[in-house]
């Protein structure tokens, strides 16, 4: 007696429930409403009190590389993100290589995102231990994203929402606080143009630290398996997010010159640059709540690329780039690659008590190298991304345009100019690690032989 034939089961993907509010929301999260607000000093400091214009011109830069990004997402609306790009497009080597740069971006920030929210919650009640404040908000994160992605996108909006309220505040304090006073209309536009402080060098060296407030757009694409229509509003949310960060940004920025003028920020003052402005303008009230929404702006990013850095692993193992039975997997009940976020809560729990370790013996030192070496792996993926969208083109599209050559083109540049400036340490690290990610690939792959190492893109249908 034959036995009935069984099907397969069905292979359990992520599910497609992320609207373009979602998306954009949870750009704007990663990247934090008040992004500028903890880098203000760094950037008054070299652009001679030009922040605002460096803002905006940062924008623009960053700009062409969402472009990118949003275009080669319309193409391959995958987890992988550049990972897939770069692989498809290019070799299947240079995605793994640009895959491993974007995994030391991923883990970075959520490490840091720990380890600033500690430090924070130690000055609201300092009778906990940093050990103590780092255990909690590890656990706290992946507790949340744990819960799924529609709980992620709900705890995004609320953090964002109040963000947004904080800046508005700040916004209207300033207001008030000028409104009347000054007659003199060149007293406003002196944020954008100041003529005895203003050069073009320190314009393009405040600059070159502006970009640093853009950082994270990128996240939105590994969103790609989770959303709604991902061919059209990967691209419309990657766009949007850089938009709606520089706008907000400009005028974060703009306020805080109005109040502060061009005079420079010296010693320890230029960490807590905004946070003093705010007390010149608002008094120690609307100090203490720039501080606290510091540590809420933290807490969102940290979250949001723990979530981001779950989907890019797990892109990565179901290519047989990484173990595919650990971080190729998904979790059935609620569709998340569980085994990649609990692994990179325990990362980061680790991580930020040996940065803390390090900071204590280098002077704080420790922190700024996390930073850029966070920003090491993110440009190599920028990079990756836009030699991908310029290669797609020249390939496949049967019109060749301007924009479709200029705009990777001009991406690729600019963040290639800003990746080889970055400090010593964090380019030796950034080596160091980059150095283990290929060597151990090379291994695993074979030589990276392609039929070892696939870029896999799920129909919009799965």
């Amino acid at each position: 007696m034959a036995l009935p034939e069984t099907s397969p089961a069905p292979q359990v993907r992520l599910h497609r429930t992320l609207s373009l509010w979602n998306l954009i929301i949870f750009g704007m999260v990663i990247i934090q409403p008040t992004a500028p607000m903890g880098i203000y000093g760094v950037i008054s400091n070299k652009a001679h009190g030009h922040v605002v214009t460096a803002i905006l011109i940062a924008m623009v830069a960053m700009l062409f590389t969402a472009i990118s990004y949003g275009r080669m997402a319309r193409i391959y609306p995958s987890a992988g993100s550049a990972y897939t790009y770069v692989g498809q497009e290019m070799h299947s080597a240079l995605g793994y290589v640009v895959g491993w740069g974007m995994v030391m971006d991923y883990l970075i920030n959520p490490l840091i995102c720990t380890a600033f929210c500690a430090q924070a919650a130690m000055n609201i009640l300092p009778g906990l231990s940093f050990y103590v404040w780092i255990l909690f908000f590890a656990v706290f994160f992946t507790w949340t994203n744990l819960r799924g992605i529609e709980t992620s996108a709900r705890m995004n909006e609320a953090l964002c929402a109040g963000m947004v309220v904080v800046v508005m505040l700040f916004l209207a304090v300033v207001a008030r606080a000028v409104w009347g006073m000054h007659h003199d209309p060149g007293y406003f536009i002196r944020p954008f143009y100041e003529a005895a402080n203003f050069r073009a060098s320190n314009i393009f060296a405040g600059t070159s630290v502006a970009v640093l407030t853009y950082i994270g757009f990128d996240a939105v694409s590994t969103l790609s398996e989770e959303v709604e229509n991902p061919r059209r509003n990967i691209l419309l949310a990657t766009v949007l997010v850089c938009l709606i960060a520089g706008v907000l940004s400009g005028l974060e920025v703009y306020a805080a010159q109005l109040v502060w003028g061009s005079k420079p920020f010296a010693g320890d003052d230029v960490v807590s640059a905004f946070a003093i402005i705010s007390r010149r303008a608002g008094g120690v009230i609307l100090f203490q709540i720039v501080n606290f929404t510091l540590l809420v702006a933290n807490m969102g990013s940290g979250m949001g690329s723990q979530l981001a850095a779950g989907r890019l692993l797990y892109g990565m193992g179901r290519g047989n780039a990484l173990p595919k039975s650990f971080f190729g997997v998904i979790e059935p009940k609620r569709r998340i690659p569980r085994n990649n976020i609990v692994a990179v809560g325990v990362f980061a729990l680790m991580g930020s008590g040996l940065l803390q370790f390090f900071s204590d013996r280098l002077g704080g030192g420790a922190y700024e190298i996390g930073a850029q070496c966070l920003n090491f792996g993110a440009f190599i993926a920028f990079m990756g991304v836009n030699a991908a969208s310029l290669v797609h083109h020249l390939r496949y599209d049967r019109q060749k345009t301007l924009s479709g050559v200029l705009v990777p083109v001009l991406g690729f540049v600019i963040c290639a100019f800003i990746w080889v400036h970055l400090s010593n340490p964090a380019l030796v690290l950034g080596a160091v690690w980059m150095t283990a990610g290929i060597a151990y690939g090379a291994v695993r792959t074979r030589g990276f032989r392609s039929e070892l190492v696939t870029f896999e893109v799920p129909t919009e249908a799965e």
